[in-house]
């Protein structure tokens, strides 16, 4: 059995068009890429199920003739998922309607802090572990505090 070549390409056209939703930054238009993905997907298990047959009942219909019904309950499945995506993320968008009148994601500052550091090939942040000077244990030992009580101290000499 050959998949119908129509449904790969709308499988395709769906799952292609929904990626490029779900990388803009206005959440309604990631809401929209999410729900052709998952319609993208939910068709896919269906081609991938194999044709159509029988109702999967024994004694009714032979064994041969049977239809699988693994896919259709993947597709329940994936169909009742979505739809909790897609109330989440209508959700947020109406949070940041209310609070922002917009629903575009803002640039995080940090990761902008970070990109022009990296851009300038800059440490993030200044190591005060790593010394280039040679240390003397003795001399570390008598800076680190020393927490234990001095009753233990004079006992251990």
């Amino acid at each position: 059995m050959s998949p119908n070549l129509v449904l790969v390409v709308v499988i395709g056209i769906l799952v292609a068009a929904g990626v490029y939703l779900l990388l803009e930054r206005s959440l309604s238009r990631v809401l929209i890429g999410i729900v052709l993905i998952g319609n993208g997907v939910n068709l896919t298990f269906l081609v991938a199920g194999g044709a159509a047959g029988g109702a999967p009942i024994v004694g009714s219909t032979p064994t041969r003739d049977m239809s699988d019904p693994l896919p259709q309950a993947m597709v329940l499945t994936a169909i009742v998922i979505t739809l909790g995506m897609t109330a989440f993320g209508m959700a947020l968008a109406y949070r940041s309607w209310q609070l922002h009148h917009h629903d575009e994601v803002q640039d995080d500052v940090e990761d902008r802090r970070i990109a022009r550091l990296a851009a300038f090939d800059e440490p993030i942040f200044a190591d005060l572990d790593t010394d280039d000077t040679p240390s003397d244990l003795d001399r570390d030992a008598a800076e680190a505090r020393d927490e234990t009580p001095a009753v233990a101290q004079e006992d251990a000499r």
